[in-house]
């Protein structure tokens, strides 16, 4: 392989790569190039996967939250008799399945990237790779903390009927 390196004012700063020559050392870039976008096309199938299992929780606590303010506001305004706690049971309890696949799918993407992090940088210390792009923070794994802060609020809210939600 051939060496080039950059010229700039800032001797420090010369960056140099290896440019490959024989069609063998092309074919060994090309297939490490490769196999380095497939980890991070890997990386965003399980960002999406966190966003669907959102999408759902999501779902789940608004739909559970909202049934429960519904027939919580009947009750008190005496449109709806007798005690009625089937339908403040059933809000709560989807809030609670919410935020529970919530809390296992923050789970399962943490211990996934955590496997795919670690099998990435296998390949890079063995040189099959070149692991040039970062591995960055996750925004959808911090989305995924916000919303599960807010369900299990939400949850306080409803179960002792304090709090911001209340």
């Amino acid at each position: 392989m051939a060496t080039v390196a950059s010229t700039s004012a800032n001797p420090e700063a010369a960056i140099s790569c290896a440019i490959p020559q024989k069609p063998e050392e092309i074919s060994v870039e090309l297939s490490s190039r490769r196999t380095g976008m497939s980890f991070q096309r890997t990386r965003m199938s399980a960002e999406r996967t966190l966003m669907s299992v959102i999408r759902t929780s999501l779902s789940l606590i608004g739909f559970g939250f909202t049934i429960f303010q519904f027939f919580n506001h009947l009750k008190e305004s005496n449109v709806l008799a007798g005690s009625g706690q089937a339908p403040r049971n059933f809000g709560t309890a989807l809030v609670l399945l919410g935020v529970g696949m919530l809390a296992v799918g923050i789970w399962y993407h943490i211990q996934y990237m955590l496997g795919l992090r670690e099998e990435r940088g296998r390949l890079v210390r063995e040189h099959l790779i070149h692991g040039e792009s970062a591995y960055p923070v996750s925004m959808t794994l911090m989305v995924a903390a916000v919303l599960l802060a807010i369900g299990l609020l939400a949850i306080l809210s409803m179960v002792f009927r304090a709090g911001p939600f209340g």
